[in-house]
């Protein structure tokens, strides 16, 4: 193997370790985000995360942008009056108290990709610009990430008899 294919295997590899850091703004600090498709040929997808406020003084997320659909909104899972899980559009966004966070995940708080412009592919990076009262635009690459599983990254708790 060459040097120059050395090196520019370790560029590539550094680049692509940097999109799996967290994101930081004005006290704002994304971790773990990733994207989904619904399925290979659905028109929509999500993106998880989890977003810390360090900063001592509340804030709000209302709105978050890409370029890779025709509408990107923030969405979270209600129940209906019968019972029924549903997907909502949040318009007035979330609420991300002083040294509290918001968990993005499955089933729950997400950011939606709706008119996918084209199929979100494994290992894709999504430019993310998220919007905030406060700390204003923060710009994440959010990987995608079709084989993770539901639970991946989360803690599990466990409770006694």
């Amino acid at each position: 193997m060459s040097f120059k294919t050395r090196m520019l295997g370790a560029v590539s590899a550094a680049v692509l370790s940097l999109s799996a850091l967290p994101a930081f703004a004005d006290g704002i600090e994304v971790h773990d985000a990733y994207a989904r498709a619904s399925s290979m040929m659905s028109s929509s997808g999500a993106a998880f995360m989890v977003i810390h406020n360090d900063g001592g003084s509340d804030d709000h997320l209302v709105d978050a942008r890409s370029d890779v659909a025709d509408k990107v909104e923030l969405h979270t899972h209600r129940e209906d009056e019968n019972g029924v899980m549903r997907m909502i559009h949040v318009e007035e966004g979330f609420a991300l108290p002083g040294d509290g966070m918001i968990e993005m995940k499955r089933g729950g708080n997400h950011v939606m990709f709706l008119g996918l412009r084209e199929p979100l592919e494994q290992d894709d990076i999504i430019p993310l610009t998220l919007v905030f009262e406060k700390a204003g635009e923060v710009q994440i690459d959010v990987p995608v990430d079709l084989e993770r599983k539901p639970r991946h990254g989360q803690m599990e708790h466990k409770h006694g008899d």
